[in-house]
């Protein structure tokens, strides 16, 4: 395996971008996306808090349920949690803005909040935020550096990584970026990470493989005992290496 400079967009046909929608921050980016040329198996774990955001129901739906995924949507600043009906309703909002502007299938759309419990989304802000972002869309360095930075909430550095591994004789790329450092515990701690791949792999072998790495990875860490409600690992591969 071999370290290499770059997050998200690192893997094969992988692009990003952010926007500074004003949902709840000022002054900063606060919505970043992650675009797949081609539609990828899916994999995810979730929060096991009784108490679940509605953007971890609206993705649980999505990766158990369907066949494919190809967009990940996230804000930070408001978390989308404890708000029933109305919030789940955000999430499907969310969703329909990124299929029309992307002419990808709504179910095929992921969605990620993180920030204050309790409070609803501005969806006007965030539809507006996915239109702007839509055209932004660039498979940089950068750009997944900059959609790094847009899902940061008490977070004090940005974090993401990539890595090139040999499969077949293939050169496989495995990027990503995450966020989290308060509420961190088992299972599965307060983050929303997201990880893409160029590897060509079934949806039923790639949630294996991430349920057995976040069970050595994620779930070994605790820094305050704190269950959140909104945790999520996704994990899309587009086969494109």
């Amino acid at each position: 395996m071999k370290v290499i400079t770059g997050g998200v967009t690192a893997a094969k046909g992988f692009q990003a971008a952010s926007t500074a929608a004003g949902i709840k921050y000022q002054g900063r980016t606060d919505m970043a996306m992650v675009y797949s040329e081609k539609p990828c198996a899916a994999a995810g774990t979730f929060t096991t808090n009784i108490v679940k955001a509605a953007p971890v129901k609206w993705d649980q739906e999505i990766v158990y349920k369907h066949p494919s995924a190809q967009v990940i949507v996230c804000n930070s600043g408001i978390a989308n949690a404890c708000t029933g009906e109305e919030g789940f309703s955000y999430c499907r909002a969310t969703a329909k803005a990124a299929a029309e502007t992307l002419n990808v299938d709504e179910n095929s759309v992921l969605v990620a909040s993180t920030g204050v419990i309790g409070m609803q989304l501005p969806i006007e802000k965030l539809s507006d935020g996915v239109k702007a972002m839509a055209p932004k869309l660039k498979g940089t360095l950068e750009a997944g550096n900059e959609a790094a930075k847009a899902i940061m909430t008490t977070d004090t550095v940005e974090k993401e990584v990539a890595v090139e591994i040999e499969i077949g004789g293939k050169t496989v790329t495995i990027g990503g970026m995450c966020k989290g450092s308060g509420m961190i515990h088992p299972n599965m701690c307060t983050m929303l990470s997201f990880l893409m791949t160029d590897a060509a792999i079934s949806k039923e072998m790639l949630q294996k493989a991430l349920s057995a790495d976040v069970d050595d990875t994620y779930n070994m860490i605790s820094v305050d005992g704190d269950t959140s409600t909104n945790d999520t690992v996704l994990l899309l591969a587009n086969g494109l290496a």
